[in-house]
């Protein structure tokens, strides 16, 4: 048995290659084996070596915040007892045999582009309310401090960082671009803004650029008003004016050794020119103009404000953004619109919430594919857990009406496409209520190890927390089968 010392894998050009803390528990009986500790490395990197994705270049992430009837969308049953069924009929799709409700008429006909997770599946920490399992789902990781109302405390530093943090620090962008954009709103649950939306303990260089616009949840115009005044050049300042400034900053930075030695761990040069390029560049401001988009255009996402948001998320993908989170326009615990659905579920879901995103999604998912795009895009819709089975009962403490559905985490469906992912393809299977999976069930850490595994990252690379400490991405293995 041998000891090494210091932190391992930190003097690498890359730290993100670092061996895992299990390998190194390894390495004191590999030699029993005749292993060498770079032949045990030269395996394990091949033994790592993602089988399947690495297609992936940018990512969409829808995020239903609040929760969707999985049962009221497309997981409908029959035969079931009248205080399971749904209200809504069911339709057919493009794959023989798989239905979904009826306020699914567009996803329903373009079903043969995606896959849908039927068996989304995990046990809560403490009571399943929206902050925990928000967090779970954006970061791979449950946290120790849950109130009893399921409730966390703020956004903080020592956070773990939001899984679209961890892309765009592994793979950084190459083009003057926003690397990160979530819009229309922030994560959010009653008081708690933000929880689980930010880079955590990798730094604010790695937090998205938000972009709430004003505006209440209700309006649904809102995005066509969007302003990006920090993203504007102003008319004296001319790129050539801009760049001078620039050059006489490195000038007098020359004459600042002590200076630069104190803050060089900030990186400091290379931020202000990532911000210098993006405003030079005008991409990001060309990206944000949806009046150039078609008529036509706009009108297939549905003109609402998540419409807009999914069409706006196409143009910043196109023009190199890495990663948009697309945040449902309504927070959970509220009336119209939001998928908390605790009562009134049918008029709210086939008036409001149903259309909004079987438009949108329908929308983005052909439009994307018309251009190509999904070939290296990745699309994500999902919400931090389904609905109770039953209508009217309570499972998380929150009071049902007869037409309304609880919290439910055991069993619940989310849908992925493009970079790679299975075209018409049904994963996994829930039992006769909807209630729990019984073939293949998925857990939120493994759906995020997957979407790692479609960039080509392995989930368990390593980086290091607040404390210098080595975390993995995510404890959890890509689901290999969603991939083509």
């Amino acid at each position: 048995m041998f000891r090494i010392l210091g932190d391992p894998g930190k003097d690498l050009c890359d730290k993100n290659l670092a061996p895992s803390r299990r390998d190194f528990l390894r390495v004191g009986g590999s030699g029993i084996l005749g292993l060498s500790l770079a032949s045990m490395l030269e395996l394990k990197a091949k033994a790592s070596a993602p089988t399947s994705g690495g297609k992936a270049k940018s990512i969409i992430m829808l995020y239903l915040q609040g929760g969707p009837s999985h049962i009221d969308l497309w997981d409908p049953k029959k035969d079931v007892p009248d205080n399971v069924r749904s209200a809504f009929n069911t339709i057919p799709t493009k794959i023989p045999g798989v239905h979904f409700t009826e306020i699914l008429p567009e996803l329903s006909k373009i079903n043969d582009k995606f896959t849908l997770i039927r068996s989304m599946s995990y046990e809560p920490n403490g009571l399943f309310n929206h902050t925990a399992a928000i967090y779970q789902m954006m970061t791979g990781y449950t946290t120790d401090k849950v109130s009893p109302s399921g409730q966390l405390e703020p956004p903080s530093p020592k956070d773990f960082p939001n899984f679209g943090s961890n892309l765009i620090r592994l793979k950084p962008q190459t083009e003057p671009m926003l690397p990160f954009v979530m819009m229309p709103r922030p994560l959010q649950e009653s008081n708690v803004v933000g929880k689980g939306g930010t880079a955590g303990f990798l730094g604010k260089a790695y937090d998205p650029y938000t972009l709430y616009p004003s505006g209440g949840d209700m309006d649904m115009k809102k995005m066509t008003r969007i302003k990006i005044d920090d993203l504007q050049l102003r008319p004296d300042v001319f790129s050539a004016r801009l760049k001078r400034r620039a050059s006489l900053r490195d000038t007098i930075a020359k004459k600042m050794n002590k200076v630069e030695n104190a803050v060089k761990d900030y990186k400091l040069n290379e931020y202000y020119d990532q911000a210098l390029n993006l405003i030079i560049s005008g991409k990001a401001r060309d990206a944000f103009a949806l009046e150039r988009e078609p008529l036509k255009v706009r009108e297939s996402y549905g003109n609402t404000s998540f419409g807009d948001s999914c069409l706006l998320a196409r143009r910043l993908v196109e023009a190199g953004t890495r990663v948009v989170e697309v945040i449902w326009p309504k927070v959970a615990n509220s009336d119209n619109h939001s998928w908390d659905h605790h009562k009134d579920l049918t008029k709210r879901m086939k008036n409001q919430s149903g259309p909004m995103l079987d438009k949108a999604l329908s929308g983005l998912i052909s439009d994307l594919d018309d251009r190509g795009m999904l070939e290296d895009t990745m699309v994500v819709a999902i919400g931090e857990f389904g609905r109770s089975p039953q209508k009217g009962v309570s499972t998380s403490g929150n009071g049902n009406s007869a037409d309304g559905r609880d919290h439910w985490p055991y069993c619940y469906t989310g849908l992925v496409a493009g970079a790679g992912i299975k075209r018409g393809y049904v994963h996994g299977k829930s039992d006769k209520t909807g209630s729990a999976p019984v073939e293949d069930p998925v857990h939120p850490g493994e759906l995020l190890a997957t979407i790692y595994q479609a960039f080509g990252i392995d989930p368990e690379t390593i980086v290091y927390n607040h404390l210098n400490q080595p975390r993995e991405l995510v404890k959890a293995a890509a689901v290999n089968e969603l991939f083509a």
